[in-house]
């Protein structure tokens, strides 16, 4: 109780009685009383103590000296090799744990360069956490968040979200998402990313998965994230000429939409692409020579980052010298530095008077070449195509289209504008075809033959699948550019290099801006061969002032030619900037630039 004193223990009092010789001398009463007479100054002090203090001094002399002893019994017998062995070991362990504790309190050091060399990177690569048990927990979260039914650990789903037959990346059995994710708003994409983030689980976005290049592979599992539940035109200023839209609208339903009102979104790349993957790859189309690519029609775009942060890039006027230009920074990014979950587009007024018209030469370079003097003239085409000859008899072979087609090198015009204008195209257009070597020029007479026409340049690539040989059959779609007055030279190269590998190759293009494409046919034993074609296709594009790519965007194929294209340092620079807005390599990992050196060989010398 507060205020009492215990009572001493017996062994206490024992220690406190008085020795044999005191005990002897306080029967001899005269001894004791001259004894008494001089005490010494400490037996003095120690009567005027109270019990309590007389006790606990006496306790603590007792515990003293028992230290003593043990100090020189230990000093006495050294201690044991394994004692020593294990208080070293102990010393060791306690230190580093200390010291990474300590280490843990202070944020990393941030890299004072301005660019990320691929060196200066972790060589074990990104730390994701794809254990079962970590994604099993994933699953959970997702089915929080959007329902068990928008959550899809399917064999077969999981499987096609992870590549396509018409993509130039071969999937390996091993990258393939662990489960397939429906997002249906911008903030269920948000709170999606926040766990992703917190977990350390790696995301593929996908939404038409049209791409070319391997750009939806999950190269480290994780979850696909598939927009298409966000379909949606959200918003039209028809006064304004623009339209807000959520990322797996396709752009042919766009146009339908938008045509009731007059109006139409210009950039057209192949049929099912939708404007998610448009906006990741900077796509364009055939409108490109007339109207540009996708990053000249997007004003601004709702982003969800790789934490879960959502940002919008910038407001809806057509102009703007407000900050940085984070808007064309994502269009191209491939979802590697965040998620689109909004696009505002620019549309424009439909044309009074559209026609096509198709001419044919006898050799791919005068097609080449008639093109160049098109574009030299400025006569104000709306487009132009050309398909070479093994394009056109894939085209006839297939029956995708109602008319048979001479197979030899075509090109296709597109015209628009006012009828007067459009007359006038058609006319110019003809007179450089026939001296440049024309052998026919057809052009329509109707819509409805505009579109027959036009079709067999729709139907380019479904056409030359249609010829594999059997399943084991792969295509490959590859694109380049160049400065239009380089076209006629790569084109008559390339066209030689095809001819003479002995594969089923077609050449088809935008050639009105210098960009075109091959379509290849190869199966496993032909891929090396293949392989050869490409990199002396991109190879010869870069040494033209080219680029590796003109919209097919970069993927995994063509990751690799970046630096021969652009120089090491702005890779670097590129690289960078993926570690800046995500640090944890979660989005699309391995996509654009690489995160981790490749392994030997891997890489074809240049």
């Amino acid at each position: 109780m507060p205020g009492t004193i215990s009572s001493p223990s017996p062994a206490l009092l024992r220690s406190l009685r008085p020795s044999p010789s005191l005990q002897h001398c306080s029967r001899h009463g005269p001894f004791v009383s001259r004894r008494s007479l001089h005490r010494s100054p400490r037996l003095f002090d120690e009567e005027k103590k109270s019990f309590r203090g007389q006790l606990y001094e006496s306790t603590a002399r007792r515990i003293q000296r028992q230290r003593e002893v043990e100090a020189a019994y230990a000093e006495a017998m050294p201690p044991s090799q394994f004692a020593r062995q294990a208080a070293f070991t102990f010393s060791i362990v306690f230190s580093s744990a200390l010291a990474y504790w300590f280490g843990s309190m202070k944020p990393a050091d941030v890299s004072p360069m301005s660019t990320a060399p691929l060196d200066s990177l972790d060589p074990k690569g990104p730390k994701h956490k794809t254990s079962q048990t970590n994604l099993e927990a994933c699953w959970t979260d997702m089915v929080s968040i959007v329902g068990n039914e928008h959550v899809s650990t399917e064999e077969g789903n999981r499987q096609s979200h992870s590549g396509s037959d018409w993509s130039s990346y071969t999937t390996k059995d091993n990258e393939r998402p662990f489960m397939v994710v429906y997002p249906s708003t911008t903030e269920e994409v948000s709170e999606i990313m926040k766990v992703c983030h917190r977990r350390k689980v790696p995301v593929t976005a996908y939404s038409g998965g049209t791409s070319l290049e391997g750009h939806f592979s999950a190269t480290r599992g994780g979850i696909c994230l598939d927009f298409s539940r966000m379909d949606k035109i959200l918003k039209l200023h028809k006064d304004d000429l623009d339209v807000i839209v959520q990322p797996a609208l396709g752009w042919e339903l766009l146009n339908e939409e938008l045509g009731k009102e007059g109006l139409f979104f210009p950039p057209d790349p192949g049929p099912g692409a939708m404007i998610g993957g448009m906006v990741g790859t900077g796509c364009s189309g055939t409108n490109a020579y007339r109207y540009g690519t996708m990053r000249d029609w997007v004003l601004s775009l709702t982003v969800v980052l790789a934490d879960g942060t959502v940002i919008k890039t910038r407001q809806r006027p057509r102009k703007s010298s407000a900050g940085y230009d984070l808007t064309r920074m994502f269009i191209g990014s491939e979802g590697t530095l965040g998620l689109v979950t909004e696009a505002t587009l620019k549309v424009t007024v439909k044309p009074k008077s559209e026609s096509v018209a198709v001419t044919s030469f006898g050799t791919i370079r005068e097609a080449a070449e008639c093109v160049s003097r098109v574009v030299g003239e400025g006569v104000p085409i709306a487009a132009v195509e050309i398909l070479d000859d093994v394009q056109m008899r894939c085209i006839n072979e297939s029956g995708t289209t109602s008319r048979t087609w001479k197979e030899v090198p075509t090109l296709f015009f597109k015209f628009s504008g006012t009828p007067a204008a459009v007359k006038e195209q058609i006319g110019l257009v003809q007179q450089i075809a026939k001296g440049k070597g024309s052998k026919s020029f057809d052009f329509a007479k109707n819509k409805d033959e505009a579109a027959e026409l036009w079709s067999a340049r729709k139907e380019a690539l479904w056409s030359v699948m249609a010829k594999r040989r059997d399943e084991r059959d792969h295509v490959w779609t590859t694109d380049v550019a160049v400065p239009i007055s380089k076209l006629p030279d790569i084109i008559e190269e390339t066209k030689e290099d095809m001819a003479s590998s002995g594969l089923l190759a077609a050449m088809v293009g935008h050639v009105g801006d210098g960009n075109f494409h091959a379509i290849i046919l190869f199966n496993d034993e032909e891929r090396h061969t293949a392989e050869e074609v490409v990199h002396r296709m991109v190879k010869r594009a870069v040494e033209k002032e080219g680029t590796v790519t003109g919209e097919h965007g970069v993927g995994l194929i063509k990751r690799d030619y970046l630096a021969h294209e652009l120089g090491e340092s702005t890779v670097d620079a590129m690289r960078k900037l993926k570690q800046a807005f995500d640090p944890l390599c979660i989005l699309n990992c391995d996509k654009v630039v690489r995160v981790e050196k490749p392994a030997a060989g891997e890489i074809k010398p240049w």
